[in-house]
């Protein structure tokens, strides 16, 4: 029998673990170092910081700490102090090389043997730390509620968290450290108490933040006021339904070949998000232009008029992968939910899945049956076939020929892993068309067409669930000019995704090459709204609606902002040419012309007369004979 020294016994403890933030990469950098300040922080801060508040270090984890407390009053305020203390020694440090906690801490049943605890206490006060952001705190309902109003802190509550092997959600707050609220330790003059001076710190904070908190009170109530007496501001509150930007992730693997990982992880959370009723979702090309800027979510709600933004990093490492998420209110900036995930690559599609869940739930949209059955459905369960199809978009995007021909290769591959991958047939009869559009393929005319069709309907048949599947065979019915077919397709992709901006800006397309220039113009500005920082084909659609309906100056004015977003692209340029025809500048008609010839020397009258699908004959004629009249060679 054990000795009862030895016995495994049950106790109620305050549970405080700290991790760093970003420990691999700092190691990675700078071993030496990095170990060096580590250690340092350690000895000189951190232990005695927690034996001042009659806490004891249970055990130091290269990266972090596990400390065990009599009272949660005491963990808190230990918390606290070791995160300002850390700000302090940080501020003359470059940011690369800083040393960042993140802190949780619980108040729960822990087993105690020999020098180590476990336990659910021990399980949850480490999720608490997963949550927090780099330099918080993030606690339990039950230290929330143990401390009550011991402590003049703010409490942000981040609503119930989900853990795993825990049977109940829980309850989570985020301590509030109120800007300015900084720590200051004045030089002792001799000998002096360690314990007294951080007390004598904890006491300064809690000044500190009290003030700093009343006074942000005061700002807020004054900024609510500016704003209801301003109407020309777009508030979120006056939208019908819940509204969201998903802002990129961050690439934290410090690999920047990782970028196009991470970017199609936040745009298949959008393509997710994109496909609800009941919630409206900004568009991936909007987001992407935050890509690398440290934005306020209040910003973004002013930028964008939505309520809510998500936004989080990616970390991939072998075959490991880290992603946080956190959700944001844009009118404070409150954090309505947040979570981190540590999981193997081969989870990414069930991570997504859950991740969505648990945004829906925090907005509580309201989902249809259809849309509980679409949501989080993946086209594909094979990671080597995903990441290849993430290749293939980043290539796609380029829109030239030799991006045209990495993205080939890329959605072939992915096909050769996973030949049951919807998206990717469609996203290579989508690069196909381009290609004889483009004129970049050594295949004739028809053989390209019917290839693309094929692959198109191919992926249809795999996914009618899949929006993108049916925007492919959309597309590639417009360029074979079998626009009702077409029409059809499109209308089918945002009946699927009735947030899909780029489903609204094919059916403008579609419309446009119908002689429906009315209804061309109110789809364009339906994806405007859903796209609001949008890529050059929209004003360029727009214009060509206006140019069917002899509108020539506003034609020219969205024509030339298309060419300010792209000056590579073709057809705006010739619709360009054909306005200023129509305006009596034959001198700026000709110039396009140059420019054409210049991007793409084959592009001639007979060349659009047999790839340009306007089912208006007599339009189509007028087009061309303007653009004769510029200097467009047969």
């Amino acid at each position: 029998m054990a000795s009862a020294e030895h016995h495994p016994h049950r106790k109620l403890s305050a549970i405080l673990q700290a991790d760093v933030v970003g420990y691999s990469r700092l190691m990675e950098e700078n071993e030496v170092l990095t170990l060096e300040r580590l250690k340092t922080h350690q000895s000189e801060l951190i232990e005695p910081t927690i034996e001042a508040f009659y806490g004891h270090v249970v055990k130091l984890m290269g990266d972090g700490v596990l400390a065990e407390f009599p009272s949660v009053v005491e963990a808190v305020s230990c918390a606290v102090t070791i995160q300002q203390g850390m700000a302090e020694r940080n501020i003359n440090t470059s940011k690369p090389e800083q040393i960042v906690f993140r802190i949780g801490i619980n108040l729960g049943d822990i087993i105690s043997e020999g020098d180590d605890i476990f336990g659910d206490g021990v399980n949850v006060a480490a999720r608490m730390e997963g949550l927090a952001t780099p330099g918080c705190i993030c606690i339990s309902g039950a230290v929330h509620d143990a401390v009550g109003n011991k402590l003049p802190l703010d409490y942000e509550y981040l609503g119930e968290q989900t853990i795993k092997n825990i049977a109940q959600p829980v309850r989570t707050y985020r301590v509030r450290l109120a800007p300015g609220a900084e720590l200051e330790i004045p030089e002792p003059e001799g000998p002096y108490n360690k314990k007294s001076q951080i007390r004598l710190s904890i006491v300064v904070i809690a000044v500190i933040v009290a003030a700093a908190g009343t006074l942000l009170l005061l700002q807020s109530w004054q900024q609510k006021e500016e704003s209801t007496s301003n109407d020309s501001v777009v508030t979120t509150s006056s939208r019908a339904q819940p509204s969201i930007a998903i802002l990129p992730f961050d690439n934290m693997s410090g690999d920047p070949e990782q970028e196009y990982f991470v970017d199609g992880i936040t745009e298949d959370i959008i393509t997710d998000f994109s496909r609800l009723s009941n919630l409206t979702v900004i568009a991936w090309n909007t987001s992407a232009s935050y890509k690398g800027e440290a934005v306020q979510p209040q910003q973004v709600g002013k930028d964008l008029g939505v309520a809510y933004v998500l936004d989080g990093s990616v970390r991939k490492s072998g075959d490991r992968l880290r992603i946080t998420a956190q959700l944001l209110d844009t009118e404070n900036g409150n954090n309505i939910w947040a979570e981190r995930y540590d999981r193997r690559l081969t989870e990414i599609f069930e991570l997504q899945d859950e991740v969505t869940k648990k945004i829906v739930n925090a907005l509580a949209v309201r989902l249809s049956t259809a849309e509980k059955e679409k949501l989080g459905h993946s086209s594909t369960n094979n990671i080597a076939a995903y990441d290849e199809f993430l290749r293939g978009q980043q290539y796609s995007t380029q829109r030239t020929k030799e991006g045209n021909e990495l993205a080939r290769d890329a959605y072939r591959q992915a096909i050769e892993y996973d030949p049951t991958y919807a998206r990717a047939y469609g996203a290579l009869a989508v690069v196909l068309t381009n290609d004889f559009r483009n004129d970049w393929t050594e295949l004739t005319l028809e053989e390209a067409r019917a290839r693309a069709l094929e692959l198109a309907q191919k992926a249809v048949a795999l996914d009618r669930s899949s929006p993108q599947a049916y925007w492919a065979l959309g597309f590639t019915y417009l360029f074979r000019k079998q626009l009702d077919e077409a029409a059809e397709a499109a209308k089918q992709a945002v009946a699927l995704s009735p947030n899909y901006a780029d489903g609204y800006g094919l059916l403008a397309f579609i419309n446009n090459f119908q002689g429906h220039a009315e209804d061309a113009i109110r789809y364009i500005k339906k994806a405007m709204d859903l796209n609001p920082r949008y890529t050059y084909d929209y004003p360029w659609n727009l214009g060509r609606a206006y140019y069917t309906l002899r509108r020539y100056p506003e034609a020219t004015e969205a024509l030339q902002e298309a060419l300010e977003r792209n000056e590579h692209a073709l057809y705006p340029r010739l619709f360009l040419a054909a306005s200023y025809i129509r305006l009596g500048k034959q001198d700026d008609a000709e110039w396009e012309i140059e420019q054409i010839q210049i991007l793409n020397p084959d592009t001639t009258l007979t060349h659009l007369a047999n790839t340009f699908p306007v089912k208006d004959e007599d339009v189509m004629n007028a087009f061309l004979e303007d653009l004769r009249k510029a200097g467009l060679p047969e």
